[in-house]
């Protein structure tokens, strides 16, 4: 495991020395905080319950994040309890607060993922929305790397688990809706 971690920290210092800059400095903080809490896409998802035409998809969606949040951050994380990469550096000086929970995996990143995963299944409801969910879940992620939160791989398995997430949620709301609609039919 002592490669992966070597990998973790050549890619996040790559970062470091070639992309960091004022214009990034500012902006990551800023992307970082859509993901915040997951608070932005619980709200997308009550949005979307509220109106009968998106309900389906607000159910996979709100579906989805609780699965992030039961499996990823209340079992996964403090199961492998994995130390942040900042936590790591002596002297890293960050541009947004430390983190008081584990680094495995991106919350973070498994919220975005799991609401991108949902709007790319239901690509024909939502249709360019769906590929700009996808810009802003790789721009998330991209954005833990930065601020040196999250090493990659801790990226990679929440982009990984979201879309997992994602794919249990909408299939399950498949099942529930479709039987909701046989028995109005009948």
């Amino acid at each position: 495991m002592e490669w992966i971690e070597k990998i973790d920290f050549f890619i996040l210092d790559w970062i470091q020395q070639n992309l960091k800059g004022e214009l990034l400095d500012f902006l990551m903080p800023i992307v970082t905080m859509l993901g915040d809490g997951g608070i932005f896409f619980v709200l997308l998802s009550l949005a979307l319950l509220c109106t009968k035409k998106y309900r389906k998809q607000g159910s996979s969606l709100l579906g989805g994040l609780f699965l992030c949040l039961l499996f990823g951050n209340l079992l996964l994380k403090p199961l492998f309890a994995r130390i942040r990469p900042y936590d790591l550096v002596e002297g890293f000086q960050l541009l947004i607060k430390p983190l008081s929970d584990y680094s495995f995996p991106s919350g973070h990143t498994m919220a975005s993922f799991a609401c991108a995963g949902v709007f790319w299944h239901y690509r024909k409801v939502f249709g360019k929305c769906s590929a700009a969910a996808i810009a802003a879940a790789v721009l998330i992620g991209f954005s833990r790397l930065y601020l040196y939160v999250h090493f990659p791989t801790d990226v990679l398995c929440g982009a990984l688990l979201g879309l997992l997430f994602a794919a249990v949620s909408v299939r399950l709301n498949e099942r529930i809706f479709a039987r909701k609609a046989k028995t109005v039919g009948k």
